[in-house]
């Protein structure tokens, strides 16, 4: 048996057990604790790194899939596996939850063991959840990691943590229910749990439209969508800086991933008949919420707002096909929609992560994350301020860095639907540059106001570390963007014959 056979039991299993063996440790063998932690991200992002060296590229079929029998008496069952799709989204998780390890190493003071456990349980069940192929398994994992997140809002978060953990579990909590009422009806249509089972069911005009519904409520809120986004500034605003890394970068892709996995496939003629709700919905979040960014007076709300803006290029980009379609008759360009979608997906968790951490940094030294109490930051902090710079930039969407490639594909693909539709997508291009240099203007730049400012010292290596690989990754795809969209084409290629063909 090769040990690529049970890969993806690794990657879910062993931050749990790293996670079990932290809080063993406990806050008596805090120094032990912290390098078991820290030993088991390290460890997990190596064991992934097979997932993409060993991945076939030109096949959309799932690859390194594991099968065992869960619960026989209603066919559940242990089952999963990767493709395109999800490959690079567990990557991604792997490598971000290193940083967050690293980025919290001194900053948090209390229950400092349950704190790194609390993120090593959370990257084995968001794993989970990117690689279940049972959709109870698949269940199972979205509600699981939702625990952790609370915890982790609710313990080390700001002084109205309790309301915006409360308001957080709520929201995701409800809206995937009516996900789960959906999953017993598929399963009782097709007798199986089996994701690719309910891709193959042909299902009536009016049963796809309520599927659809009720996926929505489930992913919209994660991604989350305009109007059920308001959960997000509050829980990123009261949420540790490693909380809100994790939430931006991992935890707001599930909503795509979702659309991706469960929405477009099983439902396409529902998707096909709403699609101009989901473009609506992923225009207003591009365009509303952008003018919202431009007013915010914390730097952690601007960012949660930006967040939401840039996912509805995602979602824009997931449905484009279909308006495509409508307005060509043919589907020339539709996968370029879908691929900027992903590339978004990835680029956004690097970049709004990146954000954050900068975030965390000044807060660490000032304990203040309004922009009014900053100024001048350059002066005291070049290093910071020339790796806070970039990733600024980066956000307002400049050429070579990543969030460049997937806008740039989504509005590429938004023209050949609508001259409209693009042309409200690309205001993003100047309202992202407006809010986040006015941001960067503001804290980095001009006189020093603030005499405490004078007092701040430069990011050390630690921080220094965690950012440089985040500006390293962001430039890579963004000048060569190759190896990430060579992965997904053929996986999305498929997804959209897939999606095209009326089940009705």
């Amino acid at each position: 048996m090769n040990y690529s056979d049970f890969l993806l039991s690794l990657l879910i299993w062993v931050p749990i057990a790293g996670g079990g063996l932290v809080l063993v440790a406990g806050e008596q063998r805090l120094t032990a604790g912290r390098w078991i932690a820290l030993a088991t991200a390290i460890a997990t992002f190596l064991l992934s790194v097979p997932l993409y060296s060993q991945f076939d590229s030109v096949t959309a079929a799932m690859q390194f899939t594991e099968f065992q029998p869960w619960i026989a008496a209603i066919n559940v069952n242990y089952h999963v596996g990767v493709d395109g799709i999800s490959m690079p989204l567990i990557l991604l998780t792997t490598f971000m939850t290193v940083l967050v390890i690293v980025a919290g190493w001194e900053g948090i003071k209390s229950h400092v063991s349950q704190y790194f456990a609390a993120f090593l349980i959370m990257e084995g069940l968001m794993i989970g959840v990117f690689a279940a192929l049972d959709a109870m398994l698949f269940y199972v994992f979205w509600e699981a990691m939702l625990v952790p997140m609370f915890l982790i809002i609710g313990v080390w978060g700001g002084p109205r943590r309790v309301y915006a953990t409360i308001k957080f579990f709520l929201y995701t909590f409800l809206g995937s229910v009516f996900m789960l009422v959906s999953l017993i009806y598929l399963y009782l249509q097709s007798g199986s749990y089996e994701i690719m089972d309910f891709h193959k069911l042909s299902l009536g005009m009016n049963t796809q439209l309520l599927i659809f519904i009720s996926f929505l409520l489930a992913f919209a809120v994660k991604v989350p969508m305009w109007p059920v986004h308001t959960w997000l500034p509050d829980a990123h605003v009261e949420a540790p800086t490693g909380g809100s890394v994790i939430l931006a970068a991992i935890m707001l892709k599930m909503g795509g991933y979702g659309f991706l996995r469960f929405s477009l496939p099983i439902t396409p003629d529902a998707s096909r008949s709403l699609n101009g709700l989901i473009i609506a919905m992923s225009l207003i979040a591009v365009v509303y919420i952008g003018f919202v960014a431009l007013v915010q007076r914390d730097m952690k709300k601007l960012i949660a707002y930006s967040s939401i803006a840039h996912m509805g290029f995602v979602t824009l980009g997931f449905f484009l096909p279909f308006a495509i379609y409508s307005n060509t008759g043919n589907l020339a360009g539709a996968v370029l929609g879908m691929e900027g979608g992903m590339v978004q997906m990835v680029s956004h968790g690097l970049i709004s992560g990146a954000l954050f951490f900068c975030v965390g940094v000044l807060y660490d030294r000032m304990h203040s994350r309004e922009i009014a109490d900053y100024g001048g930051v350059v002066n005291s902090m070049p290093w910071f301020a020339t790796l806070m710079v970039f990733f600024a930039l980066a956000n307002a969407g400049l050429p070579g860095t990543s969030a460049f490639v997937g806008e740039f594909f989504v509005i590429l693909a938004s023209f050949k639907a609508s001259f409209w539709i693009a042309f409200a997508a690309g205001t993003t291009l100047v309202l992202g540059a407006a809010y986040t240099l006015w941001m960067v203007k503001r804290v980095v730049f001009g006189d020093i106001a603030n005499p405490k400012v004078a007092e701040l010292t430069d990011i050390n290596t630690r921080e220094i570390i965690v950012l440089s690989a985040l500006a390293l990754v962001v430039l890579l795809l963004g000048v060569w963007p190759d190896p990430l969209t060579e992965v997904m084409e053929v996986t999305l290629d498929n997804l959209l014959q897939h999606v095209m063909e009326s089940k009705l």
